[in-house]
């Protein structure tokens, strides 16, 4: 028998991956249900309705970068140097989130207000970390859109900054050298 946990796993992952391939937030709870390979009371048992699975996908976007920002801090990395690195996509706990923030924001389309207020009290968060590391406002607003550009233009698949550049920026935005 499959444990609860796993197979909430399995449904969000799922979830991601329907979002991630059609780009639309258009699924059913029955095509995520099929995904998942659970039956669609499985799939309601964890998310009673759409929205509440839609709001499981960005819990788990909340978790995965949280995670992340502890990890950067305990390896010594400051708050301003992790938000202005590019994602490393061969890493796998990157990569989870780097995925699970591709669903999430695919799903903010003007239907789900509580969505895209859980989204953006998700990016709040940041900019407090910022702020409260940071001692210019200023230039922790700075760190924040530019951190913003580099991690959208890698979520778009846009080109990244030349590396030596890219490390140039991040020496003169957090004042290490």
């Amino acid at each position: 028998m499959v444990s609860r946990t796993s197979a909430r796993d399995r449904i969000l992952d799922a979830l991601e991956q329907l979002l991630v391939t059609t780009g639309s937030p258009q699924f059913t709870l029955e095509s995520v249900a099929q995904a998942a390979e659970v039956s669609k009371g499985g799939l309601l048992y964890h998310f009673p309705s759409k929205d509440a699975l839609l709001l499981g996908l960005v819990d788990r976007l909340a978790q995965r970068a949280e995670s992340q920002i502890a990890q950067a801090i305990t390896q010594g990395t400051s708050v301003a140097e992790f938000y202005l690195q590019s994602p490393d996509t061969s890493d796998h706990d990157e990569l989870q989130l780097y995925r699970t923030l591709i669903a999430a924001l695919r799903t903010v389309d003007g239907q789900h207000s509580e969505l895209r207020t859980a989204i953006i009290a998700i990016m709040r968060s940041w900019d407090q970390r910022l702020q409260a590391e940071v001692d210019d406002p200023v230039r922790a607003e700075i760190i924040r859109l530019v951190g913003d550009g580099i991690y959208f233009a890698a979520l778009l698949q846009f080109p990244l900054p030349d590396p030596e550049l890219h490390r140039k920026v991040i020496e003169q935005l957090t004042g290490e050298k």
